[in-house]
């Protein structure tokens, strides 16, 4: 799931001009990432020729996609189905795979992913395997097609599911991957998370709260789908000829651990027709870097296309075998302790949500009954409910914001901290500071409070005082 984001509207106004950067910033995180569409257009390189096919995946749903073909032979070709990374993708981003293969004489079939069943919260990858299978039997159909030199290829995301796919459907003749990660989504994610925090100078209290306690919370809450997937039991079964690549420049797969994890379980296996290569200066997608693996060019890195080709077509590989360094291990998820529970989590933000959010319509309630909180302490509840609101709101949207862009896009940062952490931990002071002068202010002024004060400022003061731990929990007072 890479720009500041000011997690402190102040009012309506406010609100809605922040509600609105976001989706402006989330907009072109999208258009950043994203590629050009046209699924279906006329291929780029001349000669190629582009047919749409439409087939069946799991569970009967339709699937549509493209073949790019070289011209037409006498003699029938290999082919090979692209599989894709994670997230909603289509044929469009991987055009240019597809276009290398056909100009090396390899039939390519690429598809849009199902959008039936999979979605950032949940998604099975037996389930996209039923699909990659379903798309090798829709290909080994094609004119021109050898339907005994059929193979997989899955970036990813979709390298656990190639693999999968294959253990289902010895009909596929082989296995290419890009970027396979040896080890589960979650302790993988945690990592890539790590990796890009760290190049962009990030360290302390956020750090940990996106490698340790914001991964532990996303799984523990069950908003991480196949979070503890551990792949190594189908590279065990893979029998077909494998060649699985990794960019030296791949900050997202661990690539080092991952290939020795998989080379393990494929010799552990009894396979003896895989071949483990690493392609210079790429990163996790085999395109190109100019920034060390950091940034997203669309750019098929130099003799990747040839390696693949060539391996398809003699079974020869060449290129390094050497793994490339790796900064720091990963290290596995655990579990959360029960004083953890998402249900605590639900709980402090119900509160919070009672007290700092309505505390606003508990006030103009008040107004319109002419009671209003005595006026020594409505000032410092007010700062209070304030602080209180900005602080917890900001931390949840900069958190799924660091989620959803894969800490991507993060910010000017100083001293080892973003701008928007700095920003959050100013307001988690500030609502600590303003819970004892609350406090302070409401024992000064006790005799002039009536039943309804002390409960509306025994509300605010449980909120703050909750607020504490919970701070402390997620980084936002730590340095």
């Amino acid at each position: 799931m890479r720009a500041s984001l000011d997690p402190s509207p102040q009012g309506t106004r406010g609100r809605t001009r922040w509600i609105a950067g976001l989706v402006l910033i989330l907009g072109t995180v999208l258009s950043a990432c994203g590629v050009p569409h046209g699924g279906n257009a006329a291929p780029s390189f001349p000669g190629l020729s582009t047919t749409p096919v439409t087939f069946r995946g799991d569970g009967g749903v339709t699937l549509h996609g493209t073949v790019v073909a070289p011209p037409p032979g006498r003699e029938r070709r290999a082919a090979v189905v692209l599989l894709h990374g994670a997230g909603p993708v289509t044929r469009a981003e991987y055009r240019n795979e597809a276009e290398a293969f056909a100009r090396r004489g390899i039939v390519a079939l690429v598809f849009d992913k199902r959008t039936a069943g999979y979605s950032s919260f949940h998604r099975s990858y037996q389930v996209l395997a039923g699909d990659a299978v379903a798309a090798t039997r829709a290909l080994r159909s094609q004119p021109g097609v050898d339907p005994d030199r059929v193979g997989i290829w899955g970036l990813s995301e979709g390298a656990w599911v190639a693999v999968l796919a294959a253990n289902r459907a010895p009909e596929i003749a082989f296995v290419i991957t890009a970027g396979a990660v040896g080890m589960s989504p979650a302790r993988q994610q945690a990592w890539s998370y790590g990796e890009f925090l760290h190049h962009a100078g990030v360290s302390g209290s956020l750090d940990h709260m996106m490698q340790k306690t914001g991964v532990r919370q996303v799984v523990g809450a069950g908003l991480f789908p196949e979070a503890d997937y551990d792949p190594v039991p189908s590279w065990e079964h893979l029998r077909q000829p494998v060649l699985a690549l990794w960019g030296t420049l791949d900050h997202e797969a661990a690539p080092r651990e991952s290939s020795q994890v998989i080379q393990d379980a494929l010799r552990r296996g009894g396979n003896t027709r895989a071949a483990i290569r690493f392609v210079p200066d790429a990163r996790h997608n085999l395109h190109v870097s100019a920034n060390g693996g950091f940034d997203r060019p669309y750019e098929l890195a130099p003799g990747s296309a040839d390696l693949q080709a060539t391996w398809i077509k003699t079974g020869v590989a060449t290129g390094s075998t050497r793994p490339p360094s790796q900064s720091h291990p990963t290290s596995a998820v655990t579990r959360l302790a029960p004083y953890e529970s998402p249900w605590g989590q639900v709980a402090a933000f119900a509160l919070f949500a009672l007290a700092f959010l309505g505390h606003p319509l508990v006030a103009a309630a008040r107004r319109i009954r002419r009671t209003p909180l005595a006026t020594p302490v409505r000032r410092q509840a007010r700062l209070l409910a304030t602080f209180g609101a900005t602080s917890v709101l900001g931390g949840v949207v900069y958190f799924f914001f660091l989620v959803f862009t894969a800490a991507n896009l993060i910010g000017p940062v100083i001293g080892g901290q973003t701008i928007p952490w700095l920003i959050l931990h100013l307001l988690a002071v500030a609502t600590l500071v303003t819970t004892v002068t609350t406090a302070a202010s409401a024992w000064r002024h006790r005799h002039r409070l009536t039943t309804g004060d002390r409960v509306h400022c025994g509300l605010l003061l449980a909120a703050g005082t909750v607020f504490l731990p919970w701070a402390l929990y997620w980084g936002l007072l730590g340095s």
